[in-house]
């Protein structure tokens, strides 16, 4: 428990920065590895890397027990503080997702990510009165559980481009205002890309907020000059990943070669080696 308490204290510190701070997400105990030996201070994971990895579709179709059996074992591999993508709780009633937040708490994560996007396309977000009842339970789950849990609640009206554009911005405020009121550590706008929004948003909003990588999104110099404290990668070092085992296997294919497969790639006895701990 005490170590449990010393990440979460170490979690909170990094969204008090005066910098932007980049949260890699992992799909597995080796990607976890590696981020942690990049040294970063904490560690997120991707629902679709995972769900994809175990040949999933993404949106809560990999089974919750598979799910928090990956989070185990990255919670597991690293040393630093683990926040878990639970996307949108993996269960129908408010109830049941409490539950699973209990159950991801004791594998050891010390924060959640949780959104408001349903997967339905008629209506692909939650309504915010539903929404905030979820935070709320989990946000007193967190209370009654020591140390307690960072939720990062995160709204997806610009990440699915909903509604008009030229109300979004007040409609995304509306959400992230009552999450924040009902409880939510940080709030997550992924697909928010527009410096003088992110400025705006920066303005209204006294808690920490979470963006997402993007080619489009502002360097980190500028959104440490506007005061956001958190940069998610997502899935995209998954994607890249598995691009690059794209290219692996269009080269040896295409031009009957290993160049990337063999030069300058980590050696199996590093990976392997009780010195450097790269596989427990």
């Amino acid at each position: 428990m005490n170590n449990y308490r010393t990440k979460l204290e170490d979690f909170r510190k990094l969204h008090q920065l005066s910098s932007t701070f980049v949260l890699p997400n992992a799909w597995d105990a080796m990607s976890a590895k590696m981020f942690e030996e990049g040294g970063f201070r904490a560690i997120g994971t991707t629902s679709a890397g995972i769900a994809a990895s175990l040949g999933y579709q993404d949106g809560q179709q990999i089974p919750f027990d598979q799910m928090l059996t990956v989070l185990d074992r990255i919670v597991q591999a690293v040393n630093v503080p683990v926040s878990a993508d639970i996307e949108a709780g993996y269960g129908k009633t408010v109830e049941e997702i409490v539950k699973n937040v209990q159950r991801i708490i004791e594998t050891g994560v010390v924060g959640i990510n949780i959104e408001d996007g349903t997967g339905d396309p008629d209506a692909p977000v939650e309504e915010i009165s539903s929404q905030v009842e979820k935070i709320t339970a989990i946000k007193e789950l967190s209370s009654a559980t020591e140390p307690g849990l960072f939720i990062n609640a995160r709204t997806d009206l610009y990440w699915l481009d909903i509604g008009d554009p030229s109300s979004r911005f007040q409609k995304t405020l509306d959400r992230v205002k009552a999450y924040e009121e009902a409880g939510a550590d940080c709030i997550f706008v992924p697909g928010l890309n527009d410096k003088e929004t992110i400025q705006y948003l920066r303005a209204e909003i006294s808690c920490p907020i979470n963006l997402l990588v993007s080619p489009d999104l502002p360097s980190l110099k500028e959104l440490s000059k506007i005061g956001i404290e958190r940069v998610s990668t997502g899935s995209a070092p998954f994607r890249a990943t598995v691009t690059l085992l794209k290219k692996v296997s269009e080269e040896i294919n295409n031009e009957k070669n290993f160049h990337l497969l063999t030069e300058d790639v980590l050696p199996y006895r590093k990976m392997f080696s009780s010195e450097n701990n790269l596989v427990n």
